[in-house]
């Protein structure tokens, strides 16, 4: 306890969510990202779920029940998605947080401790912790405030302030890490009383005709990417050029399109380029700029930073069909913070990395140690809601030999190698020194179908698998995590990463921590595909 006493004495109280446990592990993953970074903003020390459920025991589920808790996933976070499944698909087990990231290496980025660390520091049983990762609001507030001692607390409970879901970002709003001064000076802000909740806002002004022209031509959103928004200002030059008011040469420029937008209301956002035009991998390999109307902006820091409760919960969900983080940000520096904290903070343990680095050079030496080719095979509920590509386990490997095909051919070529734009990486230089794939050799694939006849086609047909790998001595020395396909798929995605090319799905969240695996070690842009 001392240790957490250390860290919370070091910030402003608890930062925590009401955390999604009945998503997949990478989906988790997501909102843990966004929920570090908040609590940094908020300078508080962020609540983490004690436990994740392993969706799949790779061998008979009683052998996972051996070593840790089984229950039925829908009963566990009340969800219902599972019902119609049979028994064994029905289950899931509890396993510990930190087996699946490393706690110590997101304390360097930001304080953070378990759900379970909070209850024993807040002298409550453990056994209060809800299977669903709702924040109790009630249960987990009902002793004597253990903040006394920082001078925060009064003599009664802890005190807890919850941001509603509605408030995070209704229709209309732009939620952002925060709004410079700068920003606060051209749009009027008007700072409200602290003491109420989104009390601040933005000084109510007429637009003037330029501004309601360039707002059509921007087809009346809050938000478009950078190429919509300069199109939009060079549109506005021809059809109105006494408010632009300088030569068409100045519009190659983005320095001036900015002016032109900042002048109009408008503000230059940072954040990240999805995957085919969607948001559902949120890896930050691909950074971009965006464009918002100013007015639309709300900070998180200006919103919530001034909340002096012990404990600030956000509740509901929030990760769906937005950014990484949750937000976007106002400057390049907060998103270059962001993207360290993905790829250098949030990360599988140790361990995981060791077995990776095994499997990668028992495939290059199956290659006559060439380099290889990887690709993620999607089935499962995929193929259930028609995501997978293809009607059928043919169709799907047969679409991603194309792809490897294609792969093998760029590797093959004399081209420009370009890395991805991560700040603080330190590239892999073994792998690029191999030689290139040929036809014919075997390709690694991470997959989650568990048909043994496809399986074998997959086989028979190239593919080489986690189990055609991995040998008894790694399991023993990995640990009897490996028992359970989330803790495999970490291995698997790390295994991924070292590829010299990798194709994925755009639609899975899978991919998109292998992207951001494959950025860290170095990897070439044009080496990775998701579709």
């Amino acid at each position: 306890m001392d240790e957490v006493k250390a860290m919370v004495s070091q910030t402003r109280g608890f930062y925590t969510r009401d955390y999604s446990l009945g998503l997949g592990w990478n989906n988790v993953r997501y909102i843990i990202e966004a929920s570090a970074f908040q609590a940094r903003l908020l300078n508080r020390t962020l609540i983490l779920p004690s436990f994740v459920y392993a969706r799949s025991c790779v061998y008979e589920i009683s052998v996972c029940a051996d070593e840790a808790l089984m229950l039925n996933k829908g009963d566990a976070v009340g969800w219902n998605n599972w019902r119609d499944l049979p028994f064994e698909q029905q289950m899931g087990w509890q396993i510990p947080i930190s087996m699946m990231i490393n706690i110590t290496q997101l304390r360097r980025f930001q304080p953070a401790v378990t759900t379970m660390e909070y209850l024993q520091y807040a002298g409550l049983p453990l056994s209060l912790e809800t299977a669903s990762g709702y924040w109790n609001r009630t249960g987990y507030h009902q002793s004597l405030d253990p903040f006394i001692s920082r001078g925060n607390g009064t003599a009664g409970k802890p005190t807890l302030f919850v941001i509603e879901n509605a408030w995070y970002d209704p229709e209309g709003v732009t939620r952002v890490d925060m709004v410079p001064d700068a920003v606060k000076g051209r749009g009027g802000w008007i700072a409200g009383n602290m003491s109420t909740v989104q009390a601040s806002h933005w000084e109510s002004r007429d637009n003037d005709t330029t501004q309601l022209l360039l707002k059509s031509l921007l087809l009346d959103k809050n938000v478009v990417d950078w190429d919509e928004a300069r199109s939009a200002v060079r549109e506005l030059a021809v059809q109105m050029p006494e408010a632009i008011g300088t030569s068409f040469l100045d519009l190659e420029s983005d320095e001036f399109i900015e002016e032109i937008l900042t002048r109009n209301g408008w503000e230059v956002l940072y954040t990240f380029q999805g995957a085919a035009e969607m948001d559902f991998v949120k890896h930050v390999v691909m950074p971009t700029r965006q464009v918002a109307q100013r007015t639309s902006l709300r900070g998180f820091i200006e919103d919530y930073r001034h909340v002096d409760a012990d404990v600030v919960v956000l509740a509901g969900e929030t990760h769906l069909y937005r950014k990484p983080g949750q937000m976007r940000f106002t400057t390049q520096s907060m998103r270059e913070l962001f993207q360290g904290l993905v790829v250098h903070h949030v990360v599988p343990l140790d361990k995981v990395y060791g077995l990776a680095r095994k499997l990668d050079l028992r495939i290059s030496a199956i290659n006559n140690g060439r380099q290889w080719m990887a690709s993620h095979i999607r089935r499962g509920d995929f193929v259930t809601v028609g995501w997978a590509w293809g009607n059928s386990h043919e169709g799907h490997l047969e679409r991603v030999k194309q792809h490897l095909d294609e792969g093998r051919k760029l590797l093959q070529s004399q081209h420009r190698h370009t890395a991805y734009s991560i700040p603080g990486i330190t590239p892999d230089t073994s792998i690029p020194e191999r030689e290139p794939p040929v036809p014919g050799d075997k390709f690694f694939i991470a997959t989650d179908e568990s048909d043994p006849e496809k399986l074998e086609y997959f086989s028979e047909n190239g593919a080489l698998m986690f189990h055609d790998l991995v040998t008894f001595e790694d399991r023993h020395e990995f640990g009897w995590g490996i028992l359970f396909s989330d803790i495999v798929g970490l291995v698997e995605q790390a295994t991924l990463a070292r590829a010299s090319y990798f194709y994925g799905s755009a639609m899975s969240s899978f991919t998109g921590g292998v992207f951001n695996m494959r950025a860290v070690f170095g990897a070439e842009e044009t080496t990775g595909l998701a579709d």
